[in-house]
């Protein structure tokens, strides 16, 4: 198991890689993952047709919030547990220590002793496109509940951006590494640039 927020040793899976190779393009290309692709997909596309045609299909405001809530559910259970490990072998999950401490974890699968990867690139872009679309379409659905005045719809819309938005920020820890990480690259960067700018102001003085 990949310790807590580790990013060595893992598979690095691109969000819309390419394969340079063309006698390996056709591999990548195939879904490996038909069901785990079309689950992917289907719960939270289901979410927002329902949505957008709750006022046709019913008049029961509850009926439209309860399916879905569960069609967000199902979506944020399937994506978190089945189809990331599937389809780009990544995964996140929260776990408690002995000392009662919770820490959250961020794996990716290691790469194989060949160097291969086990994804393929058709399933990596049925991925992050479906992880990035969607969420961004229930923000679009946010704002226009609030200055529509819906105020009813809000709850259903933040639930479906909470859900939706906690996978994508879970996978995307998982691609781009650490916080820890992040933070110490950026801390190198900023120490780089004062550097710089503190030799070229005493360049300037001696001058």
């Amino acid at each position: 198991m990949v310790g807590q927020d580790s990013s060595d040793d893992i598979e690095d899976v691109s969000l819309f890689d390419a394969d340079d190779d063309v006698s390996r393009r056709s591999k990548k290309s195939k879904i490996r993952h038909p069901v785990a692709s079309f689950f992917h997909l289907f719960f939270r596309v289901s979410a927002i047709v329902v949505y957008l045609l709750c006022e046709l299909l019913t008049s029961s405001f509850i009926a439209c919030m309860v399916t879905i809530i569960l069609l967000l559910s199902c979506d944020f259970w399937a994506v978190k547990n089945v189809t990331g490990r599937l389809m780009v072998g990544l995964r996140w999950w929260n776990q408690v220590d002995d000392d009662g401490r919770s820490h959250w974890v961020f794996e990716a699968r290691k790469v194989s002793a060949q160097g291969s990867k086990t994804s393929s690139e058709a399933e990596s872009r049925i991925f992050w496109l479906g992880l990035i679309t969607c969420p961004m379409i229930w923000v679009i659905f946010a704002f226009s509940a609030l200055f529509s005045f819906k105020v009813k719809w809000l709850a259903v819309v933040v639930m479906g951006v909470v859900l939706q938005g906690a996978n994508l920020y879970g996978y995307i820890r998982c691609k781009v590494g650490s916080r820890k990480n992040l933070t110490s690259m950026a801390t190198n960067y900023l120490g780089k640039q004062f550097l710089r700018q503190t030799v070229a102001k005493e360049d300037q003085t001696a001058s």
